[in-house]
């Protein structure tokens, strides 16, 4: 394949980010590309990230990085920080130029080398030599919620749905591509609200229901949800699906403490996040939940830190993605009083990673006993239901979904299985 041909992809931020990038591949390789190392590129393709200002310095970096590499490539920046600073990031090489439809990034792309313009394809993951039995899928975009701390509502528009017709179709390509397990992914996933060719509108718990009914993919995952759509109606949906649904629940707490939340405006306080646990934890006894949490938000005094650590290890989180609040500028939040330091913040983030390491092995330990399906990705290495690390009997073929035993957990949380 020609080196005119190469196109080198470089994805900043979130899993919803990457499934774009990963559709944009899927494009282009169809229409004769040939994905390559950026050094070997003629047209490189940033989808840049604006969740917090170093996500935004590392975006400008990685754009500056890419138009000063020998071959000058022609460097697409697409994404969160195109969309809110244009100009901006087109001024920083003359070889960038900025595309705010990422719909269009890949003809764009394919324009540059003389390809001919690729086919759409829907925002599923692409395959890969491995890992290709769970890829994600954007069934939503966007978000009507007006956090102080974020600025993705900006750079991302209005919450809006993929038709479930076409939320079955990348369902089934998916499929056809090899992938075991499919995971449903959103900027504000739990905000789904589309209709079907009859007119009937469908939330996430009815499209739930719809793949489980109409394809036979053997698991179906949900990445991230706000706790006020962790309802019953889908918690009781995925109860039904059996194995068919991944028992884990990502649900963004963002803070335990209540003051904090009210300044972050959440549209929660801590007693409904219990509820919406104890809701989960009712019709999935052995559910693994996850959140996020961010450590050091303006006005968080140690006594506001303490009481969220303390909900933390009450709601027994299996897994907790710990962020240091980045002052954004043009947030709200960027303007609050009481800033905290940044060394203060980076001793609160080490407790809570402590705290999240020492929840993770805890659940981890409640599952020994338990049957669960697991993804094969590597030689003797897969993830669980539960989404943990499963070492297995190396001889089961990779890119599998196989039943087990859990067995026993190592110190690291990575849990041991037999396959039956």
């Amino acid at each position: 394949m020609s080196e005119a041909r190469g196109v080198a992809l470089v994805n900043l931020g979130c899993r919803v980010n990457r499934v774009e990038l990963d559709a944009m591949a899927l494009e282009l390789e169809r229409a004769g590309a040939e994905l390559v190392g950026e050094r070997e590129a003629s047209v490189v393709i940033v989808n840049t990230c604006a969740v917090t200002g170093e996500a935004e310095a590392k975006t400008r970096k990685a754009v500056r990085h890419a138009a000063s590499l020998p071959g000058s490539p022609l460097v697409i920046a697409t994404g969160c920080v195109a969309n809110l600073f244009a100009d901006e990031i087109a001024a920083l090489a003359p070889n960038v130029r900025v595309e705010r439809d990422k719909a269009a990034v890949a003809a764009l792309a394919a324009g540059a080398l003389g390809l001919d313009e690729p086919a759409a394809e829907v925002c599923a993951a692409a395959p890969t030599p491995t890992g290709r039995t769970r890829p994600g899928i954007k069934i939503q975009d966007g978000c009507d919620n007006r956090c102080t701390y974020c600025i993705v509502w900006r750079a991302r528009g209005a919450a809006r749905s993929m038709p479930p017709e076409e939320v079955l179709a990348a369902v089934r390509a998916a499929q056809g591509r090899g992938a075991h397990e499919v995971v449903l992914t959103g900027i504000n996933l739990g905000s789904y609200r589309a209709s079907d060719a009859s007119g009937r509108e469908l939330r996430l718990p009815a499209l739930l229901d719809l793949l489980l009914t109409k394809t036979d993919v053997g698991r179906i995952r949900l990445s991230s949800i706000e706790p006020p759509d962790v309802t019953a109606e889908l918690c009781a949906v995925m109860a039904a699906a059996g194995e068919r649904v991944a028992p884990f629940l990502h649900v963004c707490l963002q803070s335990g403490c209540d003051e904090t939340l009210r300044r972050m405006a959440r549209v929660y306080r801590t007693d409904a996040f219990r509820r919406v646990v104890e809701t989960a934890r009712e019709h999935l006894p052995h559910v693994a939940v996850g959140t996020d949490l961010i450590v050091g938000f303006p006005g968080e005094t140690d006594e506001d830190f303490e009481r969220s650590l303390a909900f933390c290890r009450e709601m027994r989180f299996a897994k907790m993605h710990v962020f240091r609040y980045s002052r954004r500028p043009g947030t709200p939040a960027a303007a609050m009083a009481g800033q905290v330091d940044p060394h203060v913040m980076a001793e609160r983030g080490e407790r809570a990673r402590a705290l999240a390491d020492e929840l993770r092995l805890a659940e981890a330990g409640r599952l020994v006993g338990e049957r669960d399906l697991v993804v094969v990705q590597y030689p003797g290495r897969g993830v669980s239901g539960s989404l943990f690390d499963v070492l297995l009997d190396p001889s089961v073929p990779v890119d599998s979904l196989v039943p087990v035993r859990l067995t026993g957990v190592r110190a690291d949380a990575t849990l041991l299985a037999d396959v039956l």
